[in-house]
This record gives C-alpha cells, structure tokens and sequence, in this order.
C-alpha cells in the first residue's frame, strides 16, 4: 500500500470520528471488571453513649463565661490544665493532670467537641449549655466511647458506671462554679 492510496482513507476516517464526536479521545480496549475487594475482620464496635444533665439558675453566657474555657475543667477537678498547642480554637490541645491528652474538635458559642487522640476505646466529649428557659440553662455532657476495649461484659458496665459518676461530679462543679457569685 502507497501513501497515495493511505491518505484518503486516514481522512475518511478522521472526518468519521469528528461527526462521531470521538475525534481526539483515545479509545481503550474494555478492562476486565476488579475483583472484588477481600472484606478485612473488623471487631464489632460496642459504642456506649453516656449522657447526663443538669439545670443552672443562670443564663447560658453567664455558665459558659465561668466554665466554657477549654481548660476550665483543670479547676473544676482540682487538677492541672494546660493547653500545649493551639489557642482553645478547634485543633488545640490540652492535657489534664499531666497525663490525659485531648484535642478540641469542635466548637460553637457556648458547647465543645473533645476527642482523646491516642485512646484506644474511641473517646469523644461533649459539653453544651443550653437556654432554659428565662435566665435558665441545661448543661448537657455527653460521652462516646468503646467501654468493652480489652474488657469483659462485668469490667465494661463497670467502666460505664465509672464514666457515669465523672459525668455526674463534673456537672455539680459546673452548676457551682456558674451559680456562684
């Protein structure tokens, strides 16, 4: 075949696939489907939501002006808080009593997010003042985590209960410290 008798059919061709619409794509053989993905053991999770409130005789400003700050909680337990990156914004980091690591993940005006980076259990926190009705507040503390990490059914309500008591001691020193003069 000579390039005299090529050339007509390599313009045929392009002028076919400029009305086709394909001019300038690459066409590709079809690709054999994946195979599907080899599903990984995961543990089942068995999260554990622990929620507890209680109301305050004063505005939600006024509670979260006295307790909100992200290292409040130092005083509140009648520990050490120190915030060692950040600026109390979302991403800052505190450690509590030298020892217990969180990060701030969430913030609004008067409620914070935590999270325990390194905890295997899956720990998360939440505080958030609520109005109350007329110069009234509802402190609600929240909890999520993974009670049965490395425990048996009777060490998981255990631990549960544990975090219940903590919910329980920190809303009373929130109520106190925001209803004080």
């Amino acid at each position: 075949m000579t390039s005299r008798s090529f050339t007509p059919r390599l313009g045929a061709m392009v002028a076919a696939l400029a009305l086709s619409g394909t001019a300038g794509q690459v066409l590709a053989a079809p690709v054999a489907p994946a195979a599907p993905p080899v599903p990984v053991a995961v543990a089942p999770l068995n999260l554990a939501v622990i929620s507890d409130r209680i109301q305050v005789a004063v505005a939600p400003e006024v509670v979260w002006k006295k307790t909100g700050g992200y290292c409040d909680i130092g005083a509140m337990l009648k520990t050490t808080c120190v915030i060692t990156s950040g600026n109390g914004d979302v991403g800052s980091n505190r450690l509590i009593a030298g020892r217990v690591n969180e990060i701030l993940v969430a913030k609004t005006s008067t409620s914070y997010t935590y999270a325990q980076p390194m905890a295997p259990n899956l720990y998360h926190g939440t505080v958030e003042v609520l109005p109350d009705g007329a110069g009234k507040s509802v402190v609600i503390y929240s909890l999520l985590l993974d009670p049965t990490y490395g425990a048996d059914p009777a060490t998981r309500e255990a631990k549960i209960a544990e975090r219940r008591g903590f919910l329980k001691l920190m809303l009373g020193q929130i109520k106190a410290a925001s209803e004080a003069p």
